[in-house]
């Protein structure tokens, strides 16, 4: 008697590819393991014998072998329409079972993970009468028959661990390969396959170039469904004349999508993360933070000799304020997901400092294509100037990476969550709150929503706009099918280097830039000496101080700048940078978490303010206030604070879930501030509106109610 092995079923229906899947399953796995393989056309009992066929294989083949002893069964003569010779099926440390209903309900609790290849019905038919020849054409719609009515009562498809589109051209097996090394219980198994995927060989080339960034995003990602560009729009067009934060914070843009050999596209929802690695789907149960810590924070990758960024490659996209159900937070259900992630093998980073770029990419078959691809947009975009961008009072015009748009002068009619008066209440509420003692600041947000036709919506040219009036150091434009993400942040919400330097720069205080030198001057230092906003920023370091230090070496934490004043195009913040060590060997998702969501989107103490946010805000935040930025393959992270975001959701159906696309886009935008024990609810409101203005006048929009 040996081990229970890993037991891993491959079904679908008739003609999916299921056998040559599995065959090309097994051939992989056997470099590392004893693999058995089982058949189930072998056990079905004729033409008509798929139910009892499923029965025979439960009982006589997978309960034997899922106890780690040998199953002995009956086989079909086919030829003979009767039982065969008795056969037996050895177990190993992996067994792989293929045919329809290897994953049939009374199976699936003695299976390690499900595969479900999907492919059209035109295919499948054609596949399978290439395969067996006349012996199947005049019993297909017979046997179709029976996988409809055993589908019709078992949604095995629905219960599959992993989902792969079979286009029978050879890539299902490397994707599934790569799905199955994300689901927890095959980890323990598939050491060899993970260690393959830590060990990767990085390509960097330096170019000395200063390409139009907008213009390369659009050459080379124009066309892909997912794609992340982290902008850091106001860069110096040259070296700076010293090296400030500032500067630091606006050094590189990372250019980047999921295409390619290692390409992924990743999304968590309410305790489930979907992880899509070319033609297959993974669905892996559990709170993200564990997920990203199992496939984020060691060093897979080498910095490569000369190049000065931190961003090796990885993971990019954006985490959802309703993660916060993982950190101590409540469970709170948002239309948008809780995060969405591509994992980029290749990506363009360009140094605005070093007026350089660097392609990087993984070694792979297609990785000299894409290197040639990207130094000949680099060539074209080098001296070039986004083609009809433009803004022009409340309308705005731009070349879209596939088209045209236009933010008509009109501009879309938002809408509130609060009126003026109950926003005003809820700051009252929140002062009650205060003075009861359960907290000592609360980040009280609203949101804007607007719709328009789906079709009407032209995201890119709106951040491209937006980029021009309000540029930042954490600008960033993501694609995900119908989800875009356009931000003008200027707030960094943790920074882990690869070797472990922590820091975080929270923005507490805001005021409007001026009309003139003089009055600008003068909001600038009313807003430096104002006690209350020195009030607010220092709560919210010493929250952080906190949260940083769960996995920062003892003593390592400290205050570099307190409540010092940066001004940006629309206005000037408050802003204070904390840093530590991260301890040796600490967990780094986990560090991440610990600071999740930012205190200054929360207010202090963390948990207990956020229990009080639930009840006043009256519906979840979505993306705003999560985070946005990296998680490279060297252990190194980098997030801004998810604020000035406008987010257009116009349906999934490009992001291939199957589902329809919206007729409508909805689109939204959160505006929030701190309330302290002496807020006067006329300015919280008035700041609120500030801090939109940014974003809404670039539409053409008006803050709602005036």
């Amino acid at each position: 008697m040996t081990l229970a092995p890993v037991i891993i079923a491959v079904d679908g229906r008739s003609g999916a590819g299921k056998t040559t899947l599995a065959i090309e399953l097994a051939a992989r796995l056997r470099s590392h393991h004893k693999v058995s393989l089982f058949h189930l056309e072998d056990i079905y009992p004729g033409w008509n014998g798929l139910t009892a066929g499923i029965e025979r294989y439960i009982s006589t083949v997978l309960a034997p072998l899922s106890r780690g002893e040998a199953a002995t069964w009956t086989s079909w003569d086919w030829a003979n329409h009767y039982d065969g010779d008795i056969r037996i099926t050895l177990p190993a440390e992996i067994v792989i079972i293929e045919g329809v209903g290897a994953a049939a309900a009374e199976a699936r609790r003695l299976l390690s993970a499900v595969v479900w290849a999907d492919s059209p019905d035109d295919v499948r038919r054609t596949r399978a009468l290439d395969r067996d020849g006349g012996t199947y054409e005049p019993y297909w719609e017979q046997w179709a028959a029976q996988e409809n009515d055993w589908l019709a009562d078992d949604d095995v498809p629905g219960q599959a661990d992993i989902r792969v589109l079979n286009h029978a051209d050879g890539s299902a097996p490397t994707d599934v390969l790569q799905a199955l090394s994300y689901l927890p219980a095959l980890g323990p198994v598939l050491v060899p396959e993970l260690a393959a995927r830590r060990g990767l060989r990085l390509r960097a080339e330096r170019l000395d170039s200063r390409p139009d960034p907008a213009a390369l995003f659009g050459a080379l990602y124009g066309a892909s469904g997912h794609a992340v560009w982290l902008d850091s729009s106001n860069a110096p067009s040259g070296p700076p004349p010293e090296k400030s934060p500032a500067t630091e914070r606006s050094r590189f843009s990372i250019l980047a999508d999921d295409r390619g050999t290692y390409g992924q596209y990743v999304t968590h929802r309410s305790g489930e993360t979907v992880v899509t690695a070319g033609s297959a789907t993974a669905r892996v149960p559990g709170p993200f933070f564990r997920w990203l810590d199992t496939v984020w924070g060691r060093r897979a990758v080498r910095t490569p000799d000369g190049y000065p960024g931190d961003f090796t490659l990885g993971w990019l996209g954006c985490l959802g304020y309703e993660l916060k159900r993982e950190t101590g937070g409540s469970d709170v259900a948002a239309k948008t997901p809780d995060a969405a992630l591509i994992f980029a093998g290749r990506a363009v980073v360009l140094d605005h400092i070093d007026g350089t770029v660097w392609l990087l990419a993984l070694e792979a078959p297609d990785a000299d294509s894409w290197l040639e691809a990207a130094r000949s947009a680099v060539r074209e975009c080098t001296g070039a100037q986004t083609a009809g961008t433009q803004t022009t009072g409340t309308q705005t015009t731009g070349t879209h990476a596939g088209g045209t748009g236009v933010v008509r002068s009109a501009g879309p009619a938002f809408g509130s969550r609060d009126t003026a008066l109950s926003y005003k209440q809820k700051i009252a509420a929140a002062q009650h709150e205060i003075h009861e003692g359960n907290s000592y600041e609360v980040c009280l947000t609203t949101m804007l929503t607007a719709r328009l036709p789906a079709a009407a919506t032209e995201p890119w040219p709106t951040y491209l706009a937006l980029r021009a009036k309000n540029p930042a150091p954490f600008a960033s434009y993501l694609r995900f099918g119908g989800l875009t993400v356009a931000s003008t942040s200027p707030e960094r919400f943790l920074r882990i280097t690869s070797d472990g330097g922590m820091r975080a720069e929270p923005i507490k205080g805001t005021r409007r830039r001026g009309a003139d030198p003089v009055q600008d001057r003068e909001l600038r230092d009313e807003l430096a000496a104002s006690l209350k906003d020195r009030a607010e920023n220092i709560m919210i370091v010493d929250l952080l101080r906190n949260d940083l230090s769960h996995f920062a070496e003892p003593g390592s934490v400290t205050v570099s700048r307190l409540c010092e004043i940066e001004s940006y195009a629309t206005v000037h913040q408050m802003v204070s940078t904390i840093d530590a060590q991260l301890m040796p060997g600490a967990p780094r998702a986990e560090a991440v978490a610990a600071c999740f969501p930012a205190g200054s989107m929360t207010g202090a103490p963390k948990i207990s303010t956020m229990a009080i946010l639930d009840r006043l805000e009256d519906g979840p935040r979505g993306l705003y206030s999560g985070a946005i930025g990296y998680f490279s393959l060297n252990g190194a992270t980098d997030l801004a604070v998810a604020i000035r975001t406008l987010v257009t959701d116009s349906g999934e159906g490009a992001a291939g879930d199957g589902r329809e696309e919206a007729v409508t886009a909805e689109l939204t935008l959160g505006v929030g501030g701190a309330i302290t024990a002496d807020s006067v609810p006329d300015e919280e409101y008035d700041e609120i509106r500030v801090k939109a203005h940014g974003v809404l006048s670039t539409l053409g929009a008006d803050f709602p109610g005036g």
